[in-house]
């Protein structure tokens, strides 16, 4: 019964967030209280949608300039692969590396969000999140890739489902921070 009640908050979360990070500028304080809210949930705390607004109001300064180069990168990602995959000689490679860039950025922005507490300053979980996703923990990073392409795959069968699916996402970076967490205290 627990595990459904996992997947109940999960479901929250998703809505909330996919809601929260609908005006872009807004995506990292969304993503990272969604990974709060799961986490809280996880630890016994209170999983309230009040709750989950204070900690979107905690994430969000100093989020506003990381949260506009993303969606700039992404978008700049997206209309390199789209435009130069059919229009290039080797344009597939030039998309598959763009594919691999958007998959790499959002590994970066999932640990970032899932490390946050208040108080955090973005550059510094930014950074710290792209030195693991690269380095520390790349078989972590390899388990976000496998949720996002879950994510993809599903959402692309029936759109509707991205929103829990967002969810599902968020309780896999907070799974993959733990693990990595666990990882270091057992060094």
């Amino acid at each position: 019964m627990r595990r459904f009640v996992l997947f109940g908050e999960c479901l929250l979360a998703g809505l909330l967030t996919f809601a929260l990070a609908l005006p872009l500028v807004t995506l990292l304080p969304a993503l990272a209280a969604g990974c709060a809210h799961i986490r809280a949930h996880v630890d016994g705390e209170t999983t309230s949608v009040r709750a989950y607004f204070a900690r979107f109001g905690d994430a969000f300064p100093g989020s506003v300039p990381f949260s506009l180069a993303a969606v700039a990168a992404f978008a700049v990602v997206t209309v390199d692969g789209l435009l130069l995959r059919s229009a290039v000689p080797g344009g597939a490679f030039v998309a598959a590396f763009c594919g691999f860039a958007a998959a790499a950025l959002s590994v970066v922005l999932l640990r970032a969000a899932a490390t946050w507490s208040p108080g955090s300053s973005w550059r510094h979980l930014v950074r710290e999140a792209a030195a693991r996703a690269a380095t520390s923990d790349p078989s972590g990073s390899l388990l976000l890739v496998m949720a996002l392409a879950l994510l993809v795959i599903v959402t692309w069968q029936l759109l509707p489902l991205a929103v829990p699916m967002v969810g599902c996402v968020l309780m896999a970076a907070v799974a993959v921070e733990r693990r990595y967490a666990l990882i270091l205290a057992s060094r």
